[in-house]
């Protein structure tokens, strides 16, 4: 089969044939119909040979979609045919954290060497897709895979991050959305379905900014030195501050535009690092790191989906044009969240 993998260190994307998968006892192997693509895996691109967790090449995409083509020995739940999401954070399925469902908090992957397809096992973009278990897989029913597989990751991880928050978005609170992306554009639309508060994004890009007033942002305040000021100016401070970006920059005005009992939480992975002590952030407030989420926060999520309450902003591009889709995101042209089909 034909799959994209980054190869080697410092290198880009590559269209390659790979040995087709088949699966073994408990497995399910998928046709992928849609595969997302996203700032993981730019991060995961630029880390050096020492800070890589697993052998190159890697197969990318962690955001999958599909038909189930084939089942191992032992797998029972799914049929042929069935149009299915794939929830990405794999565990080990038996530690008090998978019990709950809460697979991306798995307390024993690192010692079982589990990882995630796509950021370690082999990923989504490629013709087909072999997912360990079953119970990995949500039914999509009649949702469409090319417009939704987002929802994996750039909806479940938004959805996680502001569940988390809930109680604070009361009325006449103000939640602040940093980067109005592939998951800020998302995280928007829920904070507007689940919340009163009013809802203000930030990012560099007029363009972005455009995305975040069509999606439902009551304010957009350019991102730049004088943006956390703006922010209080229009809110006197926020009662929880979403970062999708994470970089040093956009952690500092995570924390200077947060209200006193306020949360903050840096979903994104730029490597900027939150101040927290006495005199550094208000009074009260509290930061948070949270990572992807739950499996049954996704089936809410694609719930969700299905009430007409999220639609994600998709560019659609063939497996061949996959490596672009790498280059316009590393640029910043992505204008909402990019997806390659595979089979299209």
């Amino acid at each position: 089969m034909r799959a994209v993998q980054y190869r080697e260190v410092g290198g880009s994307p590559e269209v390659v044939s790979v040995p087709d998968p088949e699966p073994g006892p408990g497995q399910v192997l998928l046709k992928v119909s849609a595969a997302g693509v996203c700032h993981s895996d730019i991060a995961v691109m630029s880390w050096t040979a020492e800070q890589l967790t697993f052998p190159l090449p890697l197969t990318l995409g962690h955001e999958a979609a599909g038909t189930v083509e084939a089942v191992g020995d032992g797998v029972r739940g799914v049929s042929i045919g069935e149009p299915v999401a794939v929830y990405g954070p794999w565990g080990c399925g038996v530690c008090v954290m998978c019990a709950q469902g809460k697979e991306n908090y798995c307390v024993r992957a690192d010692e079982l060497g589990i990882l995630p397809p796509g950021l370690g096992a082999p990923g989504a973009i490629a013709e087909y897709l072999l997912v360990d278990d079953a119970r990995h897989l949500v039914p999509l029913g009649g949702l469409d895979p090319v417009a939704n597989v987002p929802l994996t990751d750039a909806g479940l991880t938004p959805y996680h991050a502001i569940k988390g928050a809930l109680g604070r978005l009361v009325p006449g609170s103000a939640a602040v959305v940093i980067g109005a992306g592939g998951l800020g554009h998302v995280a928007i639309q829920l904070l507007r379905a689940l919340t009163p508060a009013t809802v203000i994004a930030l990012d560099v890009s007029e363009e972005k900014l455009e995305l975040a007033r069509a999606v439902g942002a009551h304010e957009v305040v350019l991102s730049d030195e004088r943006a956390a000021e703006r922010v209080r100016g229009l809110t006197g401070g926020a009662q929880a501050v979403f970062d999708f970006v994470g970089v040093q920059a956009t952690a500092a005005t995570a924390t200077a535009v947060a209200a006193a009992e306020a949360e903050v939480v840096i979903v994104g992975i730029g490597g900027g690092v939150a101040q927290v002590g006495f005199g550094a952030i208000a009074f009260d407030a509290s930061v948070r790191a949270p990572y992807w989420g739950s499996r049954s926060e996704l089936i809410e999520v694609l719930e969700l989906a299905r009430a007409g309450v999220i639609d994600v902003h998709v560019e659609t591009y063939s497996l061949d044009e996959a490596p672009k889709a790498y280059e316009r995101l590393h640029a910043g042209k992505v204008n909402g969240r990019a997806v390659i089909l595979p089979n299209g």
